[in-house]
C-alpha cells in the first residue's frame, strides 16, 4: 500500500510539475506577446516625421478599420491608390513607411528562432545555429558573388538572393550527407558546419580582397542586413513562406 501511494504521489507531483512548467510557457508567450507590441508602437514613432505612441496606435486603430471597410478598392485599385485616396500623411508614413519594416523584422525573427530551435532539437546541441553549421556563410558567399563578380545561376533582380539560396542549400546537402553516413553524431555535423563557415568565409574575404570598394560596401551591407527596403507585398510573400514552412516542423 505505501509502495502504491508514492507511487501515486510521485505521477500527481509529475503532472503539478509539468502544468507549472505549461503555465511559465503561456505566461512568458503573452509576456512577450505585449511587449513586442509596446516595443512596435515605440519603433513606429522614430523617424524624421514626429509621430507621439498614442497617435500610432490611433492611426493603426483607425487605419485598420478603414481598411476592412473598403477591401473592394484595395483589390481592385492596389494599395497605393487606396493610401492616396484615404489615407492623410501622417497614415501614409505609419502605414506605407514604418509599419512594413517591423513586420518584416518580427517576421525574420520568428523565422530564424524557429530554425535555431529546429537545429539544435535535431541535433540535440545547443551550439547548433545557421552560423555554426556554415549555412549563413554559405548565403554570404553566394551574395558576395552575386555582387562582386556578377556571377550566378539566377539572373535578373533575383540574382543576389537566388545565389545566397543556392548556396545555403548546398552548405545544408553537405551537412545531411554527413549525417547519412554510419558513426555520423551531432557532433561532428558542427564540426563539419564549422569548417563549412571558416572555408566559405575564407572565399568571402578573397571576393572583398579583389572587389572594388563600393560593391564591397554593397556586400558587406547586405550580409548585415536591412530593413529599408520593406513592403507589404514583401512582408506577405515571406509570411506565406513561413506559414508553409511552420507546420512541418511540428510534426
Amino acid at each position: 500500500m505505501k509502495r502504491e501511494e508514492s507511487r501515486t504521489m510521485t505521477a500527481k507531483d509529475i503532472k503539478e510539475q509539468y502544468k507549472k512548467f505549461i503555465g511559465r510557457k503561456i505566461f512568458f508567450v503573452f509576456f512577450f506577446a505585449a511587449l513586442i507590441l509596446i516595443i512596435s508602437g515605440v519603433s513606429t514613432t522614430l523617424g524624421s516625421y514626429p509621430i507621439t505612441v498614442k497617435e500610432v496606435y490611433s492611426i493603426i486603430w483607425r487605419g485598420s478599420i478603414t481598411i476592412l471597410q473598403n477591401l473592394d478598392f484595395i483589390i481592385f485599385h492596389g494599395v497605393r491608390e487606396f493610401s492616396r485616396e484615404y489615407f492623410t500623411t501622417e497614415e501614409i508614413v505609419v502605414w506605407q513607411l514604418r509599419l512594413p519594416r517591423i513586420f518584416l523584422g518580427i517576421i525574420a525573427g520568428i523565422g530564424l528562432g524557429l530554425a535555431g530551435a529546429v537545429m539544435q532539437a535535431i541535433l540535440r546541441n545547443p551550439l547548433a545555429s545557421p552560423y555554426t553549421l556554415g549555412i549563413s556563410s554559405g548565403a554570404g558567399f553566394g551574395a558576395s558573388l552575386a555582387i562582386l563578380a556578377g556571377a550566378g545561376i539566377v539572373g535578373g533582380k533575383y540574382l543576389i538572393i537566388g545565389n545566397a539560396f543556392v548556396f545555403a542549400l548546398l552548405v545544408s546537402f553537405i551537412i545531411l550527407a554527413l549525417s547519412s553516413r554510419k558513426g555520423a553524431t551531432p557532433e561532428t555535423m558542427i564540426l563539419a558546419g564549422i569548417a563549412m563557415m571558416y572555408l566559405f568565409g575564407a572565399m568571402t574575404t578573397i571576393l572583398q580582397y579583389f572587389g572594388e570598394a563600393e560593391a564591397v560596401k554593397e556586400a558587406v551591407f547586405w550580409m548585415v542586413g536591412d530593413l529599408n527596403r520593406a513592403s507589404w507585398p514583401v512582408v506577405t510573400i515571406i509570411l506565406g513562406v513561413l506559414a508553409c514552412c511552420a507546420p512541418p516542423t511540428y510534426a
